[in-house]
This record gives C-alpha cells, structure tokens and sequence, in this order.
C-alpha cells in the first residue's frame, strides 16, 4: 500500500490503515521508530499527546533564550 507525499508534507492515509486504527476526523496518530529503524503509526490517547509538554510547563526562566529553550525541547545538547 502505498500514498503520495503533497508539497506540504501531507499523506491521505488509506481507507484500510483508518480502518485497522480506528481513526478518522480529528484523530491523533503517533508516529514511532521501531527497534529496526522502521516508523510505525499507532493511534494516539489524547491524554499522551497533551502531557507530551507538560513536563516543560513552567520550567523555562529568565536564563535561558528563545533558541536554549527550544534546543531544550527537541533534545538536542
């Protein structure tokens, strides 16, 4: 199965693959890189992705730069 990549980054997902997650409108899907480097699409809890920030509420400071604390929040060094 395949689908095409838009100009935009967007792919329709598949009837099929909607179907086998139980997905549609409004949905959230997580993408995640398997042990053998592969992406795996799981549908996503709302709860997971809306604490996926949450450790970060509240713990940038005066200290840090707009560059820092986005350096921060994608795990780079």
């Amino acid at each position: 199965m395949t689908a095409t990549v838009t100009s935009k980054g967007q792919v329709t997902l598949p009837k099929e693959v909607r179907d086998l997650l139980g997905v549609g409108p409004g949905s959230l899907i997580d993408f995640r890189r398997a042990p053998d480097g592969s992406i795996v699409l799981v549908k996503a809890d709302k709860k997971e992705a809306a604490s996926r920030f949450a450790k970060w509420r509240g713990s940038a400071d005066a200290g840090l730069s707009t560059d820092e604390i986005m350096a921060m929040t994608r795990g780079e060094d």
